[in-house]
C-alpha cells in the first residue's frame, strides 16, 4: 500500500494496543498507540494523516469524550469506536457524535481491516481535497496564470475545484479571451483524471468531415494518431467552438456520451466561444446535448467586472514582458491606472496582455502612453469609459493598492526602502498593506 494512512490506536489496555497494531500493521498501515486519551489528544488534531481507533471504556477521558473533542477539532476525522459485547447505548451515543463506525468486542479482526481500508479512503480524499484548496487558494502553476483576487475570481476558484473533483460533463463558456481553455486545464490537472489524456480539439478550425474522422474516425493507415474520442480515453476530451460542430456532429457526439454510462469514460468539457450577439449555447446545441454538457458549467467573468485585478493582471505582464525585452516596467500614472480601470475591454485578458506587450515596447522607445493604446484598440470611444461608473474612491484605492504593490516589488519587500519612496510612516504603510492584502514575505 504506497503512502499508506496512519492509524492511532487508542486503548488502556496493552495487550489488545498491541494485537490491534499488529495485525493492521501486517496490512500494510504505519500505526501508532496510546495508553490514554489524553496523550492521543497530544498528538492528534485537524490535519493527522490518518484515522483512529479508540476504546470507548477507558479510566479518565473516556472514548466519547475523546470521540467528541476529536470531531470538534475536525468533523471529518473518521474514528472507529471499540465497545463491548451488547454495549448498543454506547454505540448509538458514539455514531450520534460523529463516530465512523464500531466494533463490538470480540471482533473479527478482517472486520476491522475493512473498516479501516474504508476510513483511510475517506480520510485520503478528505485530506486531498484540502490540499487542493490550499493548492488553488496559495498560487500554484495554475493559479500564476488565473491571478486575481476580486470576489468573481475567488469563486472561479472555487468552481474549478468543485467541479474537477466532480465526474459528469463540463460547459464554459463566456466572453472571447477570458481563458476558457486556460480553466479547461485547471479542471484536468486537478481531477481525479489528472494523470490521464489531455485531447483538444478545436472544431472551427476544421471542415465538417475532417472533423469527423478526427472525433469519431476512422482514421487513414497513415495517420499517426487516434480518433479523439480514442486518444481520450480515461481523460479529458476539450472541445473548442463546440457550437462549430453540425448537428449530425452533434448527434454522434451526444450517442458517444450515451454509450459511455455514468460515470463518462471520458469527460468532456465543452468551450463556447459565441461571437453573434445576443446568442448562447442552448440556442445553437441541440437541447438533448446542451443539458448533457451544462449540468456543470462555467461561465467566465469579463475582465471589466474583475476591479482591480485589471492592474494586478497589467503590473505582472508588463514586469514579463520587460524581462523579455530587457529593459524597464512602464510606471503606471494615477491617470493611467483609471483609464485600465475604465476601459471596457471587449477583448478581455488576450487583449490586456496584448496592450501590457506594447506598453513595455513604446516606453522602451521613450514614447506613447497606455491611453493612446486603449484609444488605438478603440477609437470609436472618446473617452475609453465603460457603461459603469466608479465612485473615486475605487480608483483611488486601486491605484494606491498597485502602487504599494509594485515598489515592494522593486525594493523586494524593503520596507525601509519603500516608506522612503513613498513618504509614508511605518504605522501607515503597514496599515495599508494590511488592508491590500499585502504580505512583506511575498516579496522577499
Amino acid at each position: 500500500m504506497a503512502q499508506a494512512m496512519k492509524i492511532a490506536i487508542v486503548d488502556d489496555e496493552q495487550d489488545m494496543r498491541q494485537s490491534i497494531s499488529q495485525w493492521l500493521a501486517l496490512s500494510g498501515y504505519d500505526t501508532e498507540t496510546f495508553s490514554s486519551a489524553e496523550d492521543a489528544l497530544k498528538v492528534l488534531g485537524p490535519e493527522y494523516p490518518g484515522i483512529v481507533i479508540s476504546d470507548i471504556k477507558m479510566p479518565g477521558m473516556d472514548g466519547i469524550q475523546l470521540l467528541k473533542k476529536l470531531m470538534g477539532a475536525d468533523s471529518t476525522l473518521p474514528v472507529i469506536m471499540i465497545t463491548g459485547h451488547g454495549d448498543v447505548p454506547m454505540a448509538v451515543e458514539a455514531m450520534r457524535v460523529g463516530a465512523f463506525d464500531f466494533l463490538e468486542k470480540p471482533f473479527n479482526p478482517d472486520r476491522m481491516s475493512e473498516l479501516a481500508k474504508r476510513a483511510s479512503n475517506a480520510r485520503r480524499l478528505t485530506l486531498d481535497n484540502r490540499a487542493l484548496r490550499r493548492e488553488l487558494s496559495g498560487g500554484t502553476q495554475i493559479m500564476n496564470k488565473l491571478i486575481g483576487a476580486s470576489p468573481v475570481m475567488e469563486r472561479l476558484r472555487e468552481d474549478i475545484l468543485d467541479l474537477g473533483q466532480a465526474d459528469g460533463h463540463v460547459l464554459i463558456d463566456g466572453e472571447t479571451g477570458t481563458g476558457k481553455t486556460l480553466v479547461a486545464h485547471a479542471l484536468h490537472a486537478v481531477g481525479s483524471r489528472a494523470g490521464k489524456k489531455f485531447v483538444l480539439v478545436s472544431c472551427a478550425a476544421l471542415e465538417e468531415e475532417t472533423l469527423s474522422k478526427r472525433l469519431f474516425g476512422p482514421m487513414l493507415p497513415e495517420d499517426a494518431q487516434l480518433p479523439a474520442i480514442e486518444e481520450a480515453r480515461g481523460g479529458t476530451l476539450v472541445l473548442e467552438d463546440v457550437e462549430a460542430l453540425s448537428d449530425t456532429l452533434q448527434a454522434r457526439l451526444l450517442s458517444v456520451m450515451n454509450d459511455q454510462g455514468t460515470p463518462a469514460e471520458t469527460r468532456i468539457v465543452a468551450i463556447s466561444n459565441l461571437q453573434e450577439a445576443g446568442k448562447t449555447s442552448e440556442d445553437v446545441l441541440r437541447p438533448d446535448l446542451f443539458y448533457r454538457l451544462a449540468a456543470l458549467r462555467i461561465t467566465m467573468p469579463p475582465l471589466r467586472q474583475r476591479g482591480e485585478d485589471i492592474l494586478t493582471l497589467f503590473t505582472r505582464l508588463s514586469e514579463q514582458f520587460a524581462e523579455e525585452y530587457g529593459c524597464d516596467a512602464p510606471q503606471v500614472s494615477a491617470q493611467e491606472a483609471a483609464q485600465l480601470l475604465q476601459a471596457p475591454w471587449p477583448g478581455n485578458v488576450r487583449q490586456l496582455i496584448n496592450i501590457a506587450e506594447r506598453a513595455v515596447l513604446q516606453s522602451r522607445r521613450g514614447s506613447g502612453t497606455i491611453a493612446s493604446l486603449l484609444m488605438s484598440d478603440h477609437e470609436e470611444m472618446q473617452p475609453v469609459m465603460t457603461t459603469e461608473g466608479k465612485p473615486l474612491k475605487e480608483y483611488v484605492e486601486a491605484f494606491e493598492r498597485m502602487l504599494i504593490d509594485n515598489t515592494m516589488r522593486r525594493h523586494k519587500g524593503s520596507i525601509a526602502s519603500v516608506m522612503e519612496e513613498l513618504c509614508l510612516p511605518r504605522r501607515t504603510l503597514n496599515e495599508k498593506m494590511a488592508k491590500y492584502s499585502l504580505q512583506r514575505s511575498d516579496y522577499l
